[in-house]
């Protein structure tokens, strides 16, 4: 195995982990910055506030878009499984 087919299935793993997790960062990210807007506009200094929120969020997110990053995660470890003949010499 090269030193560029290592650079390749690092490449190839870090993009397939941004691209899966990004859905639930983005809504987590959204949910709060809308609770930090409603805590400054409200005056509400509850540190706890934004965690059932971002929680019931990423359940949405996992229901809705868990089929394609379940799909997305099994195409990548299928495509890495079957060149590991390449792999090992």
């Amino acid at each position: 195995m090269t030193i560029d087919t290592v650079v390749e299935i690092t490449r190839t793993t870090l993009y397939t982990i941004i691209i899966t997790s990004a859905p639930m960062l983005l809504v987590s990210l959204i949910i709060g910055l809308a609770v930090s807007i409603f805590q400054t506009v409200t005056s509400i200094q509850e540190q706890t506030l934004t965690f059932v929120p971002k929680l019931i969020g990423i359940f949405v997110t996992m229901m809705v878009l868990g089929h394609w990053m379940l799909n997305n995660m099994t195409e990548f470890m299928v495509d890495l499984w079957s060149d590991f003949t390449l792999y090992i010499r």
